[in-house]
């Protein structure tokens, strides 16, 4: 897969998941919670989780922001129900590593799944707080903060 066709397939995700958000609104009586905000921008997001043990059981998000975070937030919660927070935090270094890298940098598009479609976001180095911003918020949920600033 080359990065025109990243490219392309990027901007399809984005936009569908802007248009119809997985598991948006808000979790009543979450086990724990945290708010982020990109003041730059204005994205603002709430993630909710769930913990049966160290699994996630369910997780939602809410709020307002650019296409990049809400997407990210819906791909995000899509692929995390389910898991354990060890695999959560795991995913996160990857999807770090992903939207970070040096351009060159090749990757393994297995390791990512849905994810590979932010390594578009490389070349926009401002909204690579727009695509972290979910993440960074349930980092922050797990490590029992309850509200982050990208700033």
């Amino acid at each position: 897969i080359n990065m025109t066709e990243i490219q392309a397939l990027y901007q399809q995700v984005i936009l569908d998941h802007n248009k119809n958000p997985h598991n948006f609104g808000e979790l009543d009586h979450a086990d724990c919670s945290a708010e982020g905000l990109n003041p730059l921008c204005g994205d603002h997001i709430n993630v909710f989780l769930n913990l049966d043990g160290n699994i996630i059981s369910d997780i939602r998000f809410n709020g307002s922001g650019c296409a990049i975070s809400k997407s990210s937030a819906s791909i995000m919660t899509t692929l995390l129900k389910g898991k354990t927070i060890k695999e959560a935090e795991e995913l996160f270094g990857k999807f770090h590593d992903l939207v970070t890298a040096d351009f060159e940098e090749e990757y393994d598009e297995d390791d990512f799944g849905k994810l590979a479609v932010f390594a578009g976001v490389r070349e926009f180095p401002a909204r690579i707080k727009c695509a972290s911003l979910a993440w960074h918020t349930l980092k922050s949920a797990l490590d029992g903060n309850s509200i982050i600033s990208t700033e």
